[in-house]
């Protein structure tokens, strides 16, 4: 929206051109975010303790254990992810470019995965239990969600169709591991193909948009999960958003520099700043937020804010054509997830045996004897080790 009245405002007044920089509205919509989700966070807060919005507690027959450590929390206010949303959804409309089919995609996933996370949230609150939306339903929007992306994204019809109609022009790519000038490539053919760290041609490139549909459906939907599955301890989630989000930021940056893609013999992707504003938006936030969620949190982001941010890292991932790093630099998600997965097989197929004491991973370590704290630094530290990897292999390759 600002862009619209700078270039407005530059029709009779110099303007510094910085203010039109992908680098500097990355910096201004941290900025905003974070110090808004700060000022805001007391009102919002009395405001969900007046509602009582409390977060319910889990685990009591399971691990009563952890029923009795995390007792203090039982009065905490949940859907502080509403907060989360409010502030990054206003860093995009002041500032992002409103003309750009990334802005539409990212606003589309935030509100589509928030809404699934808020009511997901009030049943929860409703029935003053653990249980939200079953986990079949809850996949079954999320493939929902996936259908309307990937149509958008490999569907030339309806790519064109939006183009016509509302003049949004779909994102297109260029490829330089084949040329010095590289080789133009449509939305369609970018979004087929995939790429893995540290090697610069296509690792695979889909036949058909049906199974890449999938693809984007595991993707999105798994990220959005695993984020949520981490938000279980103070500070836990956020920590890790802000490190995920500032790469991938980072990625978008240079995937939006042609003279850099060329050199890092990576896809340069039209407009892709566009995902570094947002993702830096969505880091400034969760700055913000642990300002209020970290230990002793005095809000908890619930599925409001879990759910809606994991998809937007899934959603950038693939925009971005880094859906394996994402795997290794959000390898802290990952490992929550699969602590779950491999715990319920485990549970069905070997007669009621468990892997881990607990799960997710972080409860595992918690019933094992260690502070809350401990563990969130800890998996505080593995991902910011695995943020730096995943940086290094923009070079590595």
């Amino acid at each position: 929206m600002l862009l619209f009245f700078l270039e407005w405002l530059q029709l009779s007044h110099k303007v510094p051109a910085v203010f039109f920089y992908a680098s500097t509205r990355m910096m201004l919509s941290a900025m905003t975010s974070g110090l808004l989700t700060i000022f805001l966070g007391p009102f919002v807060i009395k405001r969900l303790y007046a509602l009582k919005i409390g977060q319910p507690i889990r685990y009591l027959e399971d691990c009563p254990l952890l029923a009795e450590l995390h007792g203090k929390k039982k009065n905490t206010p949940t859907m502080g992810g509403a907060l989360l949303l409010f502030s990054i959804l206003l860093s995009l409309f002041l500032w992002m470019d409103l003309r750009s089919p990334f802005t539409w995609i990212l606003f589309f996933t935030t509100i589509s995965y928030g809404l699934l996370g808020a009511v997901d949230d009030y049943r929860k609150l409703r029935h003053k239990s653990a249980k939200g939306i079953s986990a079949r339903k809850k996949l079954l929007i999320q493939a929902l969600i996936a259908f309307f992306l990937g149509s958008y994204l490999l569907v030339p019809s309806v790519s064109s169709w939006a183009e016509k109609t509302i003049h949004l022009k779909a994102p297109i790519a260029k490829e330089f591991s084949q040329g010095k000038e590289g080789k133009k490539i449509s939305t369609k053919e970018y979004i087929n193909r995939l790429y893995i760290p540290c090697k610069k041609t296509p690792f695979w490139v889909f036949s058909t948009p049906f199974f890449m549909m999938i693809f984007l459906f595991f993707v999105t939907a798994g990220s959005s999960n695993a984020v949520n599955l981490t938000d279980g301890l103070d500070g836990l989630a956020a920590g890790c958003l802000v490190m995920v989000a500032y790469v991938f930021a980072f990625i978008a940056f240079l995937s939006n520099h042609i003279e850099l893609a060329r050199y890092l013999q990576i896809l340069y992707i039209e407009k892709s700043g566009e995902i570094a504003v947002y993702l830096s938006a969505v880091a400034g936030a969760s700055i913000g937020f642990l300002w209020y969620n970290g230990y002793p949190a005095q809000i908890f982001m619930g599925d409001t804010g879990s759910l809606s941010l994991g998809g937007v890292l899934g959603t950038s991932a693939i925009l971005l054509k880094k859906e394996f790093l994402l795997a290794i630099v959000g390898g802290v998600f990952v490992a929550e997830a699969l602590s779950v997965i491999f715990q319920v097989l485990s549970f069905r197929f070997r007669k009621g045996k468990r892997i881990f004491l607990c799960s997710p991973l972080h409860h595992h370590f918690e019933y094992k004897g260690w502070p809350e704290m401990k563990v969130v630094l800890r998996f505080w530290i593995i991902g910011l080790f695995l943020a730096i990897i995943g940086l290094a292999s923009l070079k590595f390759q």
